[in-house]
């Protein structure tokens, strides 16, 4: 499973100011009445100063809740949200550590647990998309302040509960009929059109020097190049968070083209899903703007353009007798001889490839944005038709790529209802997380000690 925690966490942190809060939080008494813990996995108890809120047996601090706060406002200040005074920040924060911990502790009571070789990986991960080794982020983190490492590292941990608990309690049971896929179907075809687009800001301070504004330019159309090869967006805005460049940006979330600001509308309505647009200037900066999806009627149809890739692939898997190094020893030694034209493609992947695809040559047919894993689909997406990749990791082992073609065409009426049917489930899949964090919330012996001094 792959894992965009820094673009994941930003949405999290900002759910906090969204107004969708989950209502009139209210206290119910427990059977009887909580030990207090201090809990040294949270925060080192020398430097608690006192309790602003426990529940269940469990304690939030001031500590925590400052430094919780601070990281939500800087962040949300750096991505240019106007935002309220802290003092309605501050008890808006401390009812979303709450609520996340009484999750974490409904998790804990069904034996949901994630180990620490995972919690290991998922950071290694992050690390690798700043363009950093673990041991150089984890000191840019510590640098950074706002909790330090170990805070990041429980905020991964609760990230990966969280996904836990959507795959056990919520994904299985979410089901889709016919006649609702065929209900939105309709619905689409008299809806505003709606488009989710990420961007990338690399901003311009006013009274900028016209070589200062150049190179600022030059900054955005490298990030532009570099998202139009394939390079995960979130990536990217990680590269440059590590090294303190003026860069913000992130995922904007499906809107209506009039919630859109007209200039970014210019820029993304003649795009195809998974497209760049022409870096884009406004009093802020230099926008680069990527559509990531788009749905409802377009000139009444709803089943809009899409660019599709035919590709094939090998993939060797790593396990106890293939080693890491061995395998990318052999992918190497494949690769050459495919770029000498000593051997085919379709040869090498009947003889190599662990896939499926395999008897077929390695030929995934034509492939859609989103069939494949992000890491895969970022190798892809960089190549020209008849490029081969380097040895690429995913989820699945190692792999070399292929793309045979590009097309653009209309979705087939399959894979409209198949679109249909995922965006149904998302949306039914998050209504249900959101009904069972809200449970867990009102089942949790809350008591506050905010105001108290």
């Amino acid at each position: 499973m792959n894992i965009k925690l820094f673009s994941r966490l930003t949405v999290l942190l900002c759910a906090v100011f969204s107004g969708q809060a989950m209502g009139q939080l209210r206290m119910t008494p427990p059977p009887s009445a909580p030990t207090f813990q201090a809990v040294s996995a949270r925060t080192d108890p020398r430097l608690v100063d006192r309790v602003v809120a426990i529940v269940n047996s469990e304690a939030i601090t001031e500590l925590e809740l400052q430094k919780k706060t601070q990281t939500i406002v800087r962040r949300l200040r750096g991505q240019g949200t106007e935002l309220p005074p802290l003092e309605v920040v501050k008890p808006q924060v401390l009812e979303r550590m709450i609520s996340d911990l009484a999750v974490q502790q409904a998790a804990r009571d069904l034996g949901i647990r994630v180990d620490e070789a995972i919690i290991d990986r998922a950071v290694g991960r992050i690390a690798q998309d700043a363009n950093l080794s673990v041991a150089q982020f984890r000191d840019k983190v510590e640098a950074d302040g706002a909790g330090g490492f170990a805070a990041f590292r429980q905020e991964v941990t609760s990230e990966l509960i969280i996904s836990r608990i959507r795959e056990r309690e919520i994904e299985a049971r979410v089901q889709v009929s016919e006649a609702e896929i065929n209900a939105y179907l309709e619905e689409q075809k008299t809806a505003a059109p709606e488009f989710n687009i990420s961007q990338i800001l690399v901003r311009v301070p006013e009274g900028a020097s016209a070589a200062e504004v150049a190179r600022l330019s030059a900054k955005a159309e490298t990030i532009a190049r570099g998202a139009r090869s394939g390079i995960d967006f979130s990536r990217i805005l990680a590269s440059y968070e590590a090294t303190g460049e003026p860069v913000v940006g992130g995922n904007m979330g499906m809107r209506r083209g009039d919630q859109i600001p007209p200039l970014f509308m210019d820029a993304v309505k003649p795009l195809v899903p998974g497209d760049v647009a022409p870096v884009v200037r406004s009093p802020a900066g230099f926008h680069v703007l990527k559509l990531d999806d788009r749905r409802g009627a377009d000139g009444g149809s709803s089943a809009a353009p899409v660019r599709q890739t035919r590709a094939r692939h090998i993939l060797i898997r790593t396990n106890e007798l293939n080693s890491e190094p061995e395998v990318l020893r052999r992918l190497t030694e494949v690769r050459e001889r495919l770029m000498a034209k000593s051997v085919e493609f379709p040869d090498m992947a009947r003889q190599y490839s662990a896939d499926g695809s395999a008897p077929q040559g390695g030929d995934l047919g034509w492939v859609y944005p989103g069939d494949t894993v992000p890491e895969f689909e970022n190798a892809m997406n960089a190549l020209k038709p008849g490029e081969i990749s380097e040895p690429v990791r995913s989820p699945f082992g190692f792999h070399l790529i292929q793309v045979v073609d590009r097309r653009t065409d209309e979705a087939s009426p399959e894979r409209v209802r198949s679109a249909a049917r995922g965006a149904i489930r998302t949306r039914k899949s998050n209504e249900a997380f959101a009904e069972w964090v809200a449970q867990a919330r009102d089942k949790a012996y809350v008591e506050y000690r905010l105001e108290e001094r």
